[in-house]
């Protein structure tokens, strides 16, 4: 038989408060992810979401000295490992519905965003991990080739907040190093998420795309950088009633102004310049291939004042200043990936093989960046994501003292209720006096009543 226990006992009280506000368990439930035996899911999920406040992974939390209170490891990977389970679903209903509970905090007039780019999900040290893939980073600074899976990421954000909605682990088909576990049954989610890593990045935006407005999410634009701003893809969105805001280059493209076309770089002499704004430099409207209106914005690089940038939007009403303005929003979601792997430890927390695996637990750790931005939405002070998760940290830290003392007051207690009442009222005289001594954030943790008269 299993010990019943309570399962919110070892969440921070900052954490348990989230958990019922944003209504997270009832989530995994309308997701499927139950367990007729055993620990129940929503222990697991609890157990892994709070790993990383312990400064530990799985298999270090199981050397500790408070590990025969954990369940075994083959709990934990029969959970991390199922593929009936709907993470999609379940990170979409947690997402939209923290999402809403945000716009009742949020004046009408804020323009609401969605962001999409990728980023590498890298396992350099891996070699059997299924649709293992050999990837390259894009990137500037890196510019090099990793082994991983790219994720890419759909979030939403309304210029103060950002909530990821949607994501996918991307392999590549020319370059996969391991294949589909062909034991897999074809009708699970899982099954079902790994054809979709070996789709297109553009095919996968729109269906992204599609499922947070069908979910309720409202957004006016979709943020996307020049991986993505393509006119296929745009013509896709536009046909899901959402506009694009995205940076553009100069590649083959070209674009119609008069009945004349231009490259990008013949656009720039062409257009009007923008005067009043220093960093504005020109803007025109323009009509893509397949007709599509549209402006483009040039704006100066900031790293190279002798270079330009250009913005384009399908929405021609907007003014410069504005498509400016809103298109900086982008930059969330480079705060979000950074915050996942230097402070959720995305990529070093979970070592499993199974794509499952990778899956459940990505979606754990946006679930945790979810928390901390709910949480830092609600605040009225200027603590930033990084303060409130070391903030968190310690607080579960203090948590096994907090709990072991408790039990001690209980034992007294209990102690002093089977003796007369002389002895009892001594005991609870000195439990008064003792309490009063403490410092208050000792009190915090303690049960008042136990040491009232």
């Amino acid at each position: 038989m299993i010990t019943q226990t309570n399962e919110t006992s070892q969440l921070p009280d900052e954490i348990n408060i989230v958990f019922k506000e944003l209504k997270m368990l009832q989530h995994l439930r309308k997701s499927n992810i139950t367990k007729a035996f055993g620990f129940t899911c929503s222990y697991l999920f609890q157990l892994i979401f709070c790993l990383v406040f312990h400064n530990k992974n799985w298999f270090r939390l199981l050397l500790s000295k408070s590990d025969q209170k954990y369940p075994a490891k083959d709990a934990v990977y029969r959970f991390l490992n199922c593929s009936t389970y709907a993470w999609r679903k379940f990170l979409t209903l947690l997402s939209s519905f923290a999402i809403q509970k945000t716009d009742e905090l949020t004046s009408d007039k804020r323009v609401k965003v969605l962001i999409v780019d990728d980023s590498a999900y890298e396992r350099n040290r891996s070699k059997k991990v299924e649709l293992l893939s050999r990837c390259f980073e894009h990137t500037p600074t890196k510019n090099r080739y990793y082994r991983g899976f790219r994720m890419l990421t759909l979030g939403w954000s309304d210029g103060y907040s950002f909530l990821p909605t949607d994501f996918a682990l991307l392999g590549s088909p020319n370059s996969l190093i391991n294949g589909i576990n062909e034991t897999v049954d074809k009708r699970t989610s899982g099954y079902k998420r790994r054809r979709e890593a070996l789709e297109s990045a553009p095919k996968l935006v729109t269906s992204m795309v599609k499922r947070a407005l069908d979910a309720g999410i409202s957004a006016s634009y979709v943020l996307m950088d020049t991986w993505f701003t393509h006119e296929p893809l745009m013509l896709s969105l536009k046909q899901e009633g959402i506009d694009v805001i995205g940076m553009i280059n100069d590649r083959k493209q070209r674009y119609q102004v008069n009945g004349e076309s231009y490259t990008l770089k013949q656009l720039y002499s062409v257009a009007a310049p923008v005067h009043g704004r220093k960093a504005i430099l020109r803007s025109a409207q323009v009509r893509l291939k397949s007709g599509l209106p549209a402006k483009i914005v040039f704006i100066q690089n900031r790293n190279k004042k002798r270079e330009w940038l250009a913005i384009l939007t399908t929405d021609i009403t907007l003014s410069e200043t504005e498509i400016v303005r809103i298109y900086g929003m982008r930059w969330d979601i480079e705060v979000f990936f950074k915050t996942l792997k230097s402070l959720l430890r995305l990529q070093k927390e979970c070592q499993g093989r199974s794509f499952d695996a990778l899956i459940s637990h990505t979606t754990i750790v946006f679930a945790r960046y979810i928390i901390l931005s709910w949480q830092h939405r609600c605040s009225n002070d200027h603590r930033t994501l990084g303060s409130l998760f070391y903030e968190l940290c310690d607080e579960v830290s203090q948590l096994d003292w907090a709990i072991a003392l408790q039990k001690l007051l209980d034992l007294i207690e209990d102690v002093a209720e089977q003796t007369g009442k002389k002895v009892k009222q001594l005991i609870k005289q000195q439990l008064q006096q003792w309490f009063a001594g403490l410092p208050s954030y000792i009190k915090a943790y303690l049960s008042i009543s136990t040491c009232e008269s």
